[in-house]
């Protein structure tokens, strides 16, 4: 019998490298959508949890997110990068 080691992993969210462009636009287009609503002092989210299949999503502003099965996340670093 063989057991894996278990990785301590002390960042917030674990996430894929590479994401559906799909997904992410989608989740551009929901933080972009919150800039607009709040364009005075907003607080930066770590990201967003978005559905796969729905591409409905939401903005994450707390440590560690609780994900559906059918979400992933979408670092705010990714959604940064597109905006600008």
């Amino acid at each position: 019998m063989y057991a894996a080691p278990q990785l301590q992993d002390d960042s917030p969210i674990a996430s894929p490298q590479l994401l559906d462009p799909t997904l992410l636009k989608a989740a551009r287009l929901l933080y972009r959508a919150y800039k607009d609503v709040h364009p005075d002092g907003i607080q930066r989210p770590l990201g967003v949890a978005i559905d796969r299949f729905t591409h409905r999503g939401q903005l994450i502003f707390t440590q560690k997110p609780a994900l559906l099965l059918t979400e992933c996340f979408v670092p705010f670093d990714q959604l940064e990068a597109g905006l600008y």
